[in-house]
């Protein structure tokens, strides 16, 4: 469809970007705007008021989007012996120990989450410079460092997402595809909302969720407002 497709037009004119729509109103609204010739991811932004300064204000995890991200997810694993093999079973595109780590090394950079058991923790911890700046060094607090690298790979396949707050404050989060069914969109949208609630730091003053937005990959951004997300 192109930009002049009636769909797209009815959509931008309804789209006011100063406007807050309801959760269901704005996927609807990102659905139809994504106006390119491939399905467009729809991402989730929201600024949270937090001080991204303080260390203790820094809102990280992981969720699992029960419609998944319908996106295929490339999976590398740093682990040995048995754990190289389940994570292989598992479908992980790369699993390897310190000749993985070389390749990292040598700009393969082919994955979108790096899982590793603690034993290979030496190693990984001196591609920092490679994984660092991509957001892809494993962490235990994200559960991409773990024992069971077999089922941390079926969950990342699965539809489970990492976030952390920007220097900003702000979350990012991919919560599906515009080929989606509203209904799944809403029920992705939801679950990422009410994890981020409950990793509220205890010392964040004020409105926590400050602005809430989804957009599809090449579209325009759209409000939400907070006290709509189910209706």
């Amino acid at each position: 469809m192109g930009k002049s497709g009636k769909r797209y037009q009815d959509a931008l004119s309804r789209f006011d970007r100063d406007q807050m729509y309801s959760a269901i109103e704005a996927l609807d609204l990102a659905k139809s705007l994504a106006a390119a010739n491939f399905d467009e991811g729809i991402d989730l932004v929201v600024r949270l008021g937090v001080d991204p300064r303080k260390a203790e204000e820094l809102v990280r995890g992981t969720v699992s989007l029960p419609a998944g991200t319908g996106k295929d997810v490339r999976v590398a694993v740093f682990a040995q012996g048995e754990a190289a093999n389940a994570a292989r079973e598992a479908g992980a595109n790369h699993v390897g120990g310190d000749d993985l780590a070389a390749e990292v090394e040598g700009g393969m950079l082919d994955f979108d989450v790096a899982i590793a058991t603690p034993d290979m923790m030496p190693t990984v911890g001196k591609l920092g410079r490679a994984l660092g700046p991509r957001g892809l060094m494993p962490n235990p607090k994200s559960g991409t460092v773990t024992d069971d690298v077999a089922k941390a790979v079926t969950e990342f396949k699965g539809g489970k997402v990492e976030f952390r707050t920007d220097r900003y404050g702000n979350v990012h989060l991919p919560i599906g595809k515009a080929s989606f069914e509203g209904d799944a969109l809403i029920v992705n949208l939801s679950t990422a909302l009410e994890e981020l609630e409950r990793l509220k730091p205890s010392s964040a003053k004020g409105r926590y969720f400050k602005k809430v937005s989804v957009s599809s990959t090449m579209g325009p951004g759209i409000r939400i407002d907070p006290q709509r997300i189910n209706g």
